[in-house]
């Protein structure tokens, strides 16, 4: 498995089954396994996230008596 590392000025690929230390060789694929878990999980938040902010605008642009001005609500947060 190639392994591409991005860094500020150069990039670095590094195939882990070249390892010839099979702890090291091992723990990098569990570290790959995990970095690709947490992606996974970001991206699968990030959708979540603007799902709901778009259920949530969709449901307050119904309802019209629930509209404050901006200035009010500044007011509010100073207070």
């Amino acid at each position: 498995m190639v392994v591409t590392i991005n860094k500020d000025d150069e990039v670095l690929n590094f195939d882990i089954n070249n390892i010839a230390d099979d702890a090291k060789k091992q723990e990098a694929t569990v570290i790959v396994q995990k970095v690709g878990n947490l992606q996974v999980v970001i991206e699968a938040l990030d959708f979540a996230s603007r799902t709901h902010r778009a259920n949530l605008e969709q449901l307050l642009e119904g309802c019209e008596e629930d509209k404050v001005e901006a200035e009010a609500t500044e007011e509010k947060s100073e207070a």
